[in-house]
């Protein structure tokens, strides 16, 4: 049976994998080149090293580049077992369902990446293709963007958790390999549901595809790299009980917003941010303003030189972005922009997006 007609995600679904149950389920920032500043190959493992079977057929190779990358989820438990053995067996495991429930020729993916942070090939020729820069195998993991995309597995569940470290950092640069490459924009990297009716690659991964985005451009060496956190951007927004959540101003950014009530407590709402390397960066705050929000609200940066505090009036010029200045920043993912209750001045204080510039 021809894999090309075959739904993907199916995934281990009502099976057991390396012992753990299954879990339910515009404007371009980059156009990479291989002639672009040079971004190292990491190491992936192929499929002989992992000890794969060899494919049912030949593997189709499109004479053409690809031009978006799909991230996915395996769906599979969150394992705790980092070890390249396990990410030898994940691969194998993943190839075995795909071969014998799903009737594949192979493995669906291009690549897949385990917890603890290994690459390993999945379709066989991926990873000859990928090092050509021309070429690529065609996988069978995102519908209609078969034939235009490069799949990535990563190991686990996402729907309410987020990836380990390990695993994130090595998506970012092999994200970045791959557009360095292929000449992929960096903006063009998508989940699984942008293309098919799925949850992969579950809520919290796929809310920090916009953060891969600026990474794996910060990565490229472009100089355009810019973030965003809003106050319900997952894992990276804190505040405590005393935050009550809003949607009453309109001028608010998404969803809702973040208010709390002036009193001298160290009781900062933080927005966590990656910052790819050292340097200047520009920081952006939006809120809601309203006549009867607080005229003295400290927003606190955590510069390479200390905490830097910056007092805005919030009952005037919201609903748009408001530069609070150009702040030294170090390399890391942290909380690098609070808004502090501390201050003498009457009216809630408003925590609702912020966003991070290299300059």
């Amino acid at each position: 049976m021809s894999d090309h007609l075959l739904p993907r995600r199916d995934l281990m679904r009502g099976a057991v994998l390396l012992g753990v149950g299954i879990a339910a389920g515009g404007a371009e920032l980059l156009r990479g080149s291989p002639a672009h500043a040079a971004v190292p190959s990491p190491r992936i493992y192929g499929t002989s090293e992992w000890g794969a079977r060899p494919p049912r057929s030949a593997v189709t190779i499109n004479y053409y580049r690809p031009d978006k990358i799909i991230v996915h989820h395996t769906a599979t438990g969150n394992s705790t077992d980092y070890s390249l053995a396990h990410a030898f067996a994940l691969s194998r495991s993943i190839q075995n369902w795909h071969m014998d429930h799903n009737g594949w020729i192979d493995s669906g993916q291009q690549f897949t990446i385990s917890r603890g942070g290994y690459v390993t090939e999945g379709r066989h020729r991926s990873l000859e293709t990928l090092r050509g820069g021309t070429t690529f195998v065609q996988g069978v993991h995102a519908g209609p963007a078969n034939s235009s995309s490069i799949g990535i597995e990563n190991e686990g569940t996402y729907t309410s958790v987020g990836p380990t470290s390990a695993l994130y950092n090595s998506l970012v640069d092999q994200c970045a390999y791959l557009c360095q490459q292929y000449g992929i924009a960096a903006s063009r990297i998508f989940g699984h549901r942008d293309f098919m009716s799925t949850q992969c690659p579950g809520d919290v991964l796929y809310s920090r595809l916009p953060q891969l985005r600026s990474d794996v451009a910060a990565k490229l060496g472009d100089g355009s790299y810019t973030t965003t956190v809003d106050n319900a951007t997952a894992g990276r927004f804190t505040a405590s009980g005393n935050w009550g959540v809003s949607t009453y101003s309109s001028l608010r950014y998404g969803a809702d917003y973040r208010y709390a009530n002036p009193q001298p407590v160290s009781d900062a709402a933080w927005f966590k941010v990656s910052i790819p390397s050292s340097g200047s960066y520009r920081v952006d705050v939006w809120y809601p303003s309203n006549a009867g929000y607080n005229s003295s609200t400290p927003f606190v940066v955590s510069a390479s030189n200390g905490a830097q505090y910056v007092r805005v009036d919030q009952r005037s010029g919201g609903g748009a972005w408001r530069s609070i200045g150009t702040f030294s920043l170090s390399a890391g993912d942290y909380n690098a922009v609070g808004v502090s209750r501390w201050t003498s001045t009457s009216g809630y204080v408003i925590a609702d997006a912020v966003r991070v510039t290299r300059v």
